[in-house]
């Protein structure tokens, strides 16, 4: 693959930076510890926009949008297994590209700590599986918040995940997430979505491919 660009490649425009069925959609012959890229979907409980509000195809985001993009950045700070990609976070979801490398071990995140840069504390070796990743992920920026008396109950249920199989998918994803705060009235996790049959020509396919169903039925599963 081509070099990875960071998020701050694509996040620089950003002025600051139901139910769904339960069965796993992990590929049953997979290690997803396995070095490799990995597309990663995240919802706010209840799909609640409380993470901001597009404004002009950009995100404002609120103070716990800030406190995901503060989280999502310190990752490959305490797993150096994990390289990001592109992600975005959108008002009541998330979307963001993960590579896990072959070169060392990873290791489970605590709570973040008082001190803003270091938001994690390692507390014991893990395997760098992506559900590690993920879970303590969710973790931090759910006691970040609670700490910060912002919220208290964050995430939807697991998260969504998609294995990149070749460079011309991750450039489509990546292009995807780029694009999803432009085309946020047309995107069926928006309450006030308006259908649209040019972004069903551009995207129905792919939304397809990468969520298993399209994404506007609300079937696509869902990863513990």
């Amino acid at each position: 693959m081509n070099q990875t660009p960071t998020p701050d490649d694509f996040m620089n425009e950003i002025p600051e930076k139901e139910k769904h069925h339960r069965r796993s959609i992990r590929l049953k012959e997979y290690d997803y510890s396995h070095p490799g890229g990995y597309f990663v979907s995240i919802c706010m409980k209840d799909m609640k926009c409380i993470l901001g509000k597009i404004q002009s195809g950009k995100m404002r985001l609120s103070r716990i949008g800030r406190i995901i993009i503060q989280c999502w950045e310190e990752i490959p700070n305490h797993f150096n297994s994990v390289k990001l990609d592109v992600f975005v976070v959108m008002p009541n979801h998330f979307h963001g590209i993960v590579h896990i490398t072959d070169d060392c071990r990873g290791v489970q995140l605590n709570a973040p700590t008082k001190s803003a840069p270091n938001l994690y504390s390692s507390i014991s070796p893990r395997r760098k599986t992506l559900s590690v990743v993920i879970r303590t992920f969710k973790a931090a920026v759910t006691t970040h918040c609670r700490k910060s008396r912002i919220h208290s109950s964050l995430w939807q249920r697991n998260y969504y995940e998609h294995v990149v199989r070749n460079e011309n998918e991750l450039n489509r994803i990546r292009e995807y997430i780029l694009y999803n705060p432009l085309q946020w009235q047309f995107d069926r996790e928006n309450p006030e979505y308006i259908q649209n049959k040019n972004y069903d020509v551009q995207w129905a396919d792919f939304e397809k491919l990468i969520y298993g169903k399209q994404k506007g039925n609300r079937q696509h599963v869902w990863s513990t």
